[in-house]
């Protein structure tokens, strides 16, 4: 099995029994700048009431956003059991789909708009996923994701003791799944900007088809939003 793959899998197995809880002890353990890294990323996109493409749309989060500001939302996510607790929000809504983001069951340009979250830490190789992603937006469309960023100087210290020991404790109080969690993104941060450091995850936009590329760092850099336009 690839490494890709095994990524896939393991994300699959740690977060699939949490729908849940996900929602509120993603906002818990992140100090509530979770759900502020996904608001902004939702206003990134223009209030056109467009179509938008929802990839790894978990629980819905990011879905329920871009409904409530007016646009069609078709969410994809390739977990049976995060897109059970996104029905069970949605009802009729929402058009949910299973799919992988590296293989999307979509046509060329079928989609306004696309935004993505946590993602490409979970793929083999980004660059083609991102290719995949522009592949069924519209020429002018808006592409957008939301990741864990890496922070940098003297915030450094305390997010890599919240990651490296607060975050797996806080999660053991919650629930075994949840301290493997905790154990687990750390790792995973730092393995994939040593992987793509951002300068290079931005070029990687660019190759893939998005101009006017654009990017936030928030919460002291511990949050990454990431938008441009497909041209």
């Amino acid at each position: 099995m690839s490494t890709g793959s095994t990524r896939r899998r393991r994300a699959q197995e740690l977060f699939a029994p949490l729908g849940p809880r996900y929602d509120r002890m993603g906002a818990t353990l992140s100090f509530g700048q979770d759900p502020r890294w996904r608001r902004f990323l939702v206003s990134r996109l223009p209030q056109d009431s467009g179509h938008v493409l929802d990839v790894a749309t978990g629980t819905g989060l990011v879905a329920e956003a871009l409904v409530a500001r007016g646009f069609r939302v078709t969410g994809l996510d390739q977990s049976p059991g995060m897109l059970a607790r996104a029905r069970a929000r949605f009802g009729e809504r929402v058009e949910l789909v299973e799919g992988s983001a590296e293989e999307l069951p979509f046509g060329d340009a079928s989609f306004d708009h696309l935004t993505f979250t946590y993602l490409l830490r979970y793929v083999d190789d980004p660059g083609p996923t991102l290719a995949e992603l522009v592949r069924v937006v519209r020429p002018g469309g808006t592409v957008a994701m939301v990741e864990f960023g890496l922070p940098h100087g003297i915030w450094r210290p305390p997010w890599d003791a919240w990651v490296g020991v607060g975050l797996p404790l806080a999660g053991r109080l919650v629930s075994p799944g949840w301290h493997e969690v905790g154990r687990f993104l750390g790792p995973s941060i730092r393995d994939f900007y040593a992987r793509l450091p951002e300068g290079a995850l931005l070029e990687l936009w660019r190759r893939a088809g998005v101009g006017d590329v654009s990017r936030r760092r928030m919460s002291f850099g511990a949050g990454l939003v990431v938008w441009g336009r497909r041209t």
